[in-house]
């Protein structure tokens, strides 16, 4: 066989491996958990762990925010949650908007359940529920893993967002950025 041949052959099958790479390239940055391009709260609608609907309309003016997605049944989002309460003090007024994609009508027991765990009901700057099937949130952020974290501040404009778990200190800095 020629050098020719052998190259050409050597390419040939070598191709699908380029097509592989390139696909998987395209495709891990499709997914990425980048800021959303919209600096502005989501629009939300959860169904909180005391059975009512909260919206933005419900948060307070001039009050920084903290929107944190998570799973009840996630161990990061638990442990975040500890951290998040251990450091209250820290968060000042902050309003912190806890949402998951649990199932209303199945799962809705797991909200009411992770805020007793936890004891966020002794924390008036918490809220705590579910955005249910809409993932209006989940597409908003494009999350792809729990905790998910952003922080507004008092004017409601995105300051940053954390796809990965962040330590509590990186939260509270963002906070009184």
């Amino acid at each position: 066989m020629d050098a020719k041949n052998s190259i050409s052959q050597k390419y040939f099958y070598m191709k699908p491996l380029y097509f592989f790479l390139l696909f998987l390239g395209i495709t891990l940055t499709a997914c990425s958990q980048d800021a959303p391009p919209n600096k502005d709260i989501p629009p939300y609608k959860i169904l909180t762990s005391d059975s009512a609907y909260a919206t933005p309309a419900n948060l307070k003016k001039n009050v920084p925010v903290m929107i944190m997605y998570f799973a009840p049944d996630c161990p990061h989002c638990q442990h975040m949650t500890m951290e998040i309460t251990k450091h209250i003090k820290e968060f000042g007024n902050t309003q912190i908007v806890m949402i998951s994609f649990v199932d209303p009508n199945r799962q809705f027991k797991a909200i009411p359940k992770f805020v007793k765990d936890y004891q966020l009901k002794k924390y008036p700057n918490f809220t705590v529920g579910t955005e249910g099937y809409t993932y209006v949130v989940q597409k908003f952020y494009q999350i792809s893993t729990t905790p998910y974290e952003a922080i507004y501040d008092k004017n409601h404009k995105l300051v940053k967002t954390f796809a990965k778990i962040p330590d509590v200190k990186d939260l509270i800095k963002a906070i009184n950025e």
